[in-house]
């Protein structure tokens, strides 16, 4: 019965996504479960609660406090992060928001409620993976986070009003709005269960594709020296599979391409160098046909860490065969970022011709 379940109390008024997000999150624990939301700012009602959220300037665990706007306080997901750019550890621009606590405190039991299949060191790649790829933004746009760091004079080409925290904040009655017909705490629960949508939805493509993914990039990556004697080349059967973060994240975990005192990967394979990273990925497309990939930079969008050789760019088929002297080539990209063979060993020898070219 509702007399029996443990109550949720948050702030009434205008709601965000933060707390309704909160509240979802809450009620996907076992002893949340379902329970129904207190919403107002009187501290002789949200008190009696048995778990407050974004409201009372009190953060503290084992009371069931969990606010942010109090002086002094400083509470981030992970105190450091690496910048891509420069793979520098940088500190974390984000502090937690309401539900960035919960988050912190209950988001893996709502992982594990979800797939409780998965195993300790995937739980904790997806706890990682979700606060980074969803939860962090909520906590941004909450706390007052800017996209663009301070003193960057750049204009932002365009404006977002399409994620999360914009779609709940429409859900508020308009100012002008005769909202007896919708009552403010109907709307919040409305809100809430967006919320728990777009989190379930950024989950499941994470549990369900992109960690399927990872298996298969880290076995790529641990055979690569089958591959071609540079380990630079990886190959995987298919396309289609997300890949790239995956690779960034696996060579860091392998050491890959980081000289270190023991000139050893973690694997055991030959010693690292900064030239010895992953360069091309080789797959076949939806048709058949082998592709040949360049990776990027890490952090940019067009760089290579090495592009396909400036002769073949544009070139296509038999005109690509005699400038490469590679039989089979189907195509190489204008910007030398991807190229097509119609089998593996013809693409396999346009990466091994790439990668000598580039030491000559």
């Amino acid at each position: 019965s509702q007399s029996l379940l443990k109550k949720i109390a948050t702030h009434n008024g205008t709601f965000q996504a933060d707390e309704a997000l909160g509240v979802w999150l809450l009620r996907q624990t076992q002893i949340y479960y379902n329970s129904p939301v207190l919403r107002t700012r009187d501290s002789n009602l949200y008190s009696q609660a048995d778990i407050v959220i974004d409201v009372g300037g009190i953060y503290d665990h084992d009371k069931k406090r969990y606010d942010h706007h109090q002086r002094h306080y400083d509470e981030r997901f992970h105190d450091k992060i690496v910048n891509k750019l420069t793979d520098e550890a940088q500190t974390r621009c984000t502090k937690l928001s309401a539900s960035g606590l919960v988050y912190r405190h209950y988001g893996k039991e709502v992982i594990m409620n979800l797939y409780p299949t998965l195993a300790e060191k995937e739980l904790e790649y997806v706890y990682t993976k979700m606060y980074n790829s969803f939860m962090e933004a909520i906590d941004a746009i909450d706390t007052g986070v800017e996209l663009l760091p301070k003193g960057c004079d750049v204009e932002p080409l365009y404006y977002d009003s399409t994620g999360l925290s914009s779609r709940v904040s429409r859900l508020n009655p308009r100012w002008n709005d005769d909202d007896d017909d919708i009552s403010p705490d109907e709307r919040f629960e409305v809100a809430s269960a967006l919320c728990g949508q777009d989190f379930t939805s950024v989950l499941s493509n994470i549990v369900e594709s992109s960690l399927p993914a990872r298996a298969f990039v880290e076995e790529a990556i641990r055979k690569r020296f089958d591959v071609d004697s540079s380990g630079q080349i990886i190959k995987f059967e298919s396309g289609g599979m997300p890949w790239k973060s995956h690779l960034y994240d696996l060579e860091k975990e392998y050491k890959i391409g980081v000289s270190d005192d023991n000139g050893a990967n973690t694997d055991g394979e030959k010693q690292n160098q900064k030239d010895d990273l992953i360069k091309f990925v080789l797959y076949t497309d939806q048709s058949g046909m082998w592709r040949i990939q360049a990776v990027t930079v890490e952090g940019q969008a067009f760089e290579n860490r090495l592009s396909l050789p400036e002769k073949w760019r544009g070139v296509r088929d038999e005109d690509l065969e005699k400038i490469a002297g590679i039989k089979g080539c189907t195509f190489c990209h204008a910007a030398g970022f991807i190229g097509g063979n119609k089998s593996f060993e013809g693409v396999l020898e346009m990466a091994r011709v790439a990668l000598q070219q580039s030491n000559e």
